[in-house]
């Protein structure tokens, strides 16, 4: 469908639905729970002073808010040009998406990020998000992140909330002491590192791929309206939406992910395989696709374009994983691999926290089998999952099964934090994707 041609009653409000559905389940927890800072002055400077000054040097979630029901409003005046006039055109409506999924999405991480300019570096951001900074600006220097102590850099006056680094900071926070992010992770912030402050703020780079999500939705096959409306709801909900402020890192890898299936299905294996290995490279979850994608490849263009796919795949991988291995192999797998399974404190509401609450682990430090899981449990019920989608041959269960897949990869790790649910959200948004591209390609 072209974008000057007008859609019917139906397409319009269901894009108007999710639309207004967004807004209003944003609207009351736009902003909720940031950290609790305590910075002393606040001096607005900078591009982003206007808007620190608007929210009176403080964090405001009514501004933000604020912002969010203009978006209400503007959806509103829409619904009446559709109720009194004529469908709308098609252009206006995906202009209404973006625009839409921007005042949910920007206004807070600017805000964010004028506070922490007008204040210090560790102020008004997320360990994570500063440490991936940290991490992509040693690398444009030449340190490799991994294996590196973290302790002297800065990071170490986040945790107190007030600047402060006492005694024992390093010890209590083995954040300080493990990189946990696969190496496209550190190689984006490098790349993203390099504009001036604050836009060097890597929480901007997750906003731009977060609204990026709805780009990829239009870039599967099937009706315009559905792959809109879908497309909002993968920008746009809440999880989403506060990742992108609080400072969780997810989104790049999901656009990756998303986009490699949007690929197999346009008949690109070799595009979907880079995408799925430049995923994986960004974010451990994304090794849970790799199955789904494979049959769905296999399924949609044989086996000579998997052979094709998967070559591609592992060429990215090698390219982003090779000079960091080759520098350390023992760091880069003690911070992704050990770090993460063995190492950081039980948090969450996963199989981990149940055992701590039952007695059966000793507390929220004790060691947790979660490698021995991945094999006795999740790999053959992730592998059943695959079975099943080749048996079916439906496009949409590549979907379903990564959902399925990733929801029990997280419920079984050591951590399982709500920005996770991400995951299996956007999961369920690419099993209707697939099926709407399947049932009525274009």
């Amino acid at each position: 469908m072209s974008l000057r041609e007008r859609l019917d009653a139906a397409g319009t409000w269901l894009v108007l639905g999710a639309l207004g559905l967004v807004v209003t389940l944003n609207m009351d927890v736009l902003g909720n729970e940031p950290w609790r800072f305590r910075p002393g002055a606040v001096r607005p400077h900078g591009p982003l002073a206007p808007l620190v000054r608007a929210a009176d040097r403080h964090w405001d979630p009514s501004l933000l808010r604020t912002v969010a029901m203009v978006a209400g409003v503007a959806v509103l005046a829409l619904a009446v040009a559709a109720a009194l006039a004529r469908p709308l055109p098609a252009w206006l409506l995906v202009t209404a998406c973006v625009t839409v999924a921007a005042l949910l999405i920007l206004p807070a991480v600017a805000l964010q990020a004028g506070l922490r300019q007008s204040t210090q570096p560790w102020f008004f951001t997320n360990d994570s998000t500063y440490q991936i900074e940290l991490a992509g600006d040693g690398l444009l220097h030449g340190h490799d992140p991994y294996g590196r102590d973290y302790s002297h850099t800065g990071l170490e006056r986040f945790y107190s909330l007030d600047g402060s680094a006492g005694p024992g900071t390093a010890s209590r926070h083995v954040a300080l002491r493990h990189f946990a992010y696969f190496p496209g992770t550190p190689l984006l912030a490098a790349a993203w590192s390099v504009l001036p402050r604050p836009w060097d703020d890597a929480r901007f780079l997750v906003a731009l791929a977060t609204l990026a999500l709805f780009g990829v939705a239009l870039a599967f096959p099937g009706p315009l309206p559905l792959r809109a409306a879908l497309g909002v709801a993968a920008a746009a909900n809440p999880i989403a939406v506060r990742a992108v402020w609080f400072g969780t890192a997810d989104a790049p890898a999901l656009v990756f992910l998303l986009a490699a299936f949007a690929a197999a299905l346009r008949r690109r294996p070799l595009l979907a395989g880079a995408l799925l290995g430049a995923a994986v490279l960004t974010k451990q979850f994304a090794v849970a696709a790799i199955p789904f994608l494979a049959v769905l490849v296999l399924l949609e263009l044989g086996r000579p374009a998997l052979l094709r796919a998967g070559a591609a795949a592992a060429a990215v991988l090698a390219a982003g994983f090779l000079p960091f291995l080759v520098a350390s192999p023992v760091a880069l797998w003690h911070d992704t691999v050990s770090y993460g399974a063995g190492t950081y404190r039980i948090v969450g509401y996963g199989l981990s926290a149940l055992l701590v609450k039952a007695g059966v682990l000793h507390d929220r430090t004790s060691p947790y089998p979660f490698l021995p899981l991945v094999v006795l449990v999740w790999a053959p019920v992730t592998a059943l999952l695959a079975w099943s989608q080749l048996r079916s041959r439906a496009a949409y269960a590549a979907g379903a099964g990564f959902t399925a897949s990733v929801f029990l990869l997280l419920f079984l790790a050591r951590v399982f934090q709500i920005s996770y649910l991400l995951w299996p959200l956007e999961g369920l948004v690419l099993a209707a994707l697939l099926a709407a591209g399947a049932r009525r390609p274009t």
